[in-house]
């Protein structure tokens, strides 16, 4: 059963208020009061729907009880009816300026009375559902606030931006957008460094930066602890200027430490793909620029899908290609001239890795080993290399052949583990082998990437006997203070890194100071990459009698080249 809205009939006189009770009887719970007082008591003790309200009362007025009704926020929603005299249109004004919801005038007319009550209460019904709804659609509206906008930073959150994202291209099928994917490098570090109240400041900042340059044409989201996407028309991308802009931002925080972003931009060709396809795409060129790091942005095309996707594919084999055998060392023989280019005799050998692929083929080491040096593997696949060195080497003791050294490669990766040195040595135990047998050939990457390390772990290599080379000399700023640091006993000169300009005088005066400020300092220099007679002797008339290269031998199997050495007893 439906509950009874209560009724309250204010008249000083009883008939007035039989009379009206009598109307609302079967609807109402009535209550009746004779003046101002007795109002307010009945008010002030229970919850009241309705009053009905004479004008004309003794002690305090009907204008009196409705404006203290009216001034009362608990009571002022109470809807208050005024009862008048037929020819009272004054007080019938004044009331409903007072906040009276309706009038009805004396004598009662039972219809209209009733008519008024109920129409009264339905506009009181229809402004609290209204009232309702208003408040439902803000918490709403709070609530979708909430979920469309990440709340750090302002932007759109991602789900938003990439339900956004289609509407705006399709829209504006005339101008071509793109998607910019941005990335703090080493964001987690600098938390660590400094704390979480920094790392957001920075994250608050970026965002400020980007909301300005999106305005009213782009959409802007943070996508998680250190990256951010945009959409922008074309007309407004200008990545150099905004990499810029980004660096100033960054700047004016005073944090010591740089604050690098790097970006993806894929110019969208294709509006078919789906919104997360494009952010991927420009995900997959930010990745690529942070690898290489020659820019601070990259912008997709095919070519670096195809790159990228041939990367994947290296890494995810990598692991069954060592375990089932497609790994195996070459050996490229290195000769010293006696008296011209064609008296040649080998005093070492090279061993270079090499990738033979069941479905690709062979691999080109320029492919996997940059990637190997990225993920990690590079430490793994070395080691197998140089035990392949080492039991080359007592085959050849084996064999009774005379023992030509065989240089192997240490990425500089290694230098960042204090153990190779250790496994090294055990492999000579393991072999029998001495470590003169084995050339350490190093880059100057090991050097500038971590000086000390370099130097503490070249100091123990030198001290067991090792002798050392140094790779692709020349090839950084770094090498003349190298030469002035290090005791190295080689060096190796790759022609491919000099001679990447056809007829350029300059390349032989630079190569031929080398040859003689190395001479000087009796350390050995072999040039690699000879791979035509004319190379050979410009290099022997520079004085360099230490040759490697295509010209001479490429490089063999362990068979190959074990058949090759027995014929140079």
């Amino acid at each position: 059963m439906e509950k009874k809205q209560t009724m309250l009939i204010v008249d000083d006189k009883e008939i007035n208020r039989a009379i009206l009770a009598s109307y609302f009887r079967d609807e109402f719970n009535i209550l009746q009061a004779k003046d101002g007082q007795e109002t307010f008591d009945y008010v002030y003790s229970q919850p009241v729907d309705i009053i009905m309200l004479d004008l004309v009362m003794p002690k305090m007025s009907g204008m009196e009880v409705l404006d203290k009704l009216k001034t009362n926020p608990r009571y002022s929603d109470i809807p208050v009816i005024v009862t008048t005299s037929v020819n009272d249109t004054a007080s019938e004004a004044f009331s409903m300026e007072g906040g009276a919801a309706d009038y009805i005038t004396k004598p009662y007319n039972p219809i209209i009375v009733r008519c008024r009550v109920f129409n009264v209460l339905g506009r009181k019904e229809n402004e609290q559902l209204k009232l309702h709804q208003s408040v439902q659609e803000r918490r709403i509206s709070e609530m979708q606030q909430i979920i469309d906008i990440d709340q750090l930073t302002g932007l759109l959150t991602q789900n938003t931006f990439l339900q956004q994202l289609p509407s705006i291209i399709n829209n504006d099928s005339h101008t071509r957008y793109y998607v910019i994917y941005l990335d703090i490098s080493c964001f987690k570090l600098i938390n660590e460094l400094f704390n979480m109240e920094t790392g957001d400041i920075i994250l608050k900042t970026a965002a400020s930066y980007f909301n300005t340059i999106i305005g009213k044409r782009g959409i802007a989201t943070h996508l998680s602890a250190d990256a951010f996407a945009l959409l922008l028309p074309e007309d407004l991308v200008d990545m150099d200027l905004l990499i810029q802009g980004l660096d100033a931002m960054m700047h004016s925080l005073s944090i010591y430490r740089s604050i690098t972003f790097y970006a993806g931009v894929y110019p969208i060709d294709n509006i078919y793909l789906s919104p997360e396809q494009m952010l991927d795409r420009a995900h997959l060129a930010m990745t690529s620029a942070r690898k290489f790091q020659t820019k601070r942005y990259m912008i997709y095309d095919d070519a670096l899908r195809t790159k990228l996707r041939e990367e994947r594919l290296i890494a995810k084999e990598m692991e069954p290609a060592l375990k089932e055998g497609q790994f195996f060392v070459k050996f490229q023989p290195i000769y010293q001239l006696v008296g011209d280019i064609d008296h040649a005799m080998p005093i070492a050998g090279e061993a270079l890795l090499r990738w033979q692929h069941p479905q690709q083929g062979t691999i080109n080491p320029k492919k996997f080993i940059p990637i190997f040096e990225k993920n990690g593997f590079i430490s793994r696949i070395d080691r197998y290399a140089w035990e392949q060195a080492c039991h080359f080497l007592s085959r050849q003791r084996d064999w009774g052949l005379p023992i030509y050294p065989v240089s192997i490669n240490i990425s500089h990766i290694n230098f960042y583990d204090n153990s190779f040195v250790d496994y090294l040595l055990r492999l000579l135990r393991k072999y029998d082998l001495k470590p003169w047998m084995l050339w350490l050939e190093l880059t100057e990457k090991s050097y500038s990437n971590a000086p000390e390390q370099f130097f503490k772990i070249l100091r123990r290599v030198k001290s067991c006997g090792f002798q050392i080379i140094m790779d692709a000399f020349g090839s950084n700023f770094s090498s003349i203070r190298l030469l002035q640091n290090l005791a190295v006993d080689m060096i190796k000169i790759d022609l491919h890194s000099f001679y990447t300009q056809p007829d350029n005088p300059r390349v032989d005066i630079i190569l031929s100071t080398i040859i003689e400020l190395t001479n000087k300092l009796d350390v050995k220099v072999i040039i690699e990459s000879v791979e035509t007679k004319e190379l050979a002797e410009k290099m022997f008339k520079m004085g360099c009698y230490n040759m490697q290269g295509f010209y001479y031998s490429r490089p063999l199997t362990s068979d190959d080249y074990i058949e090759f050495l027995s014929h140079h007893i």
